[in-house]
């Protein structure tokens, strides 16, 4: 696949970045996720304390590894509603 003029400038601008700047836009990028992925849950569930809402939000963050999702799910039956 060949690379656009957008990908190359993208790039470029990563390349440049320190790695304390890559880490805070990672950072970022992370909590713009859980915020998005908090007012899905919301409007799905608006009865959601704000404690239940966290571990749903955690639960969907990592629903594809059964281990971590197990141990979730464990917190979430123990939160108070």
């Amino acid at each position: 696949m060949e690379s656009t003029e957008i990908d190359i400038e993208y790039q470029r601008r990563v390349d440049a970045m320190s790695i304390r700047e890559k880490i805070e836009r990672t950072a970022a990028m992370l909590a713009w996720t859980r915020q998005q992925m908090a007012s899905r849950i919301r409007q799905q569930s608006p009865e959601l304390t704000d404690e239940q809402l966290k571990w749903h939000v955690a639960l969907k963050l990592y629903e594809s590894e059964p281990a971590v999702a197990t141990m979730i799910q464990g917190r979430l039956i123990h939160v108070s509603s």
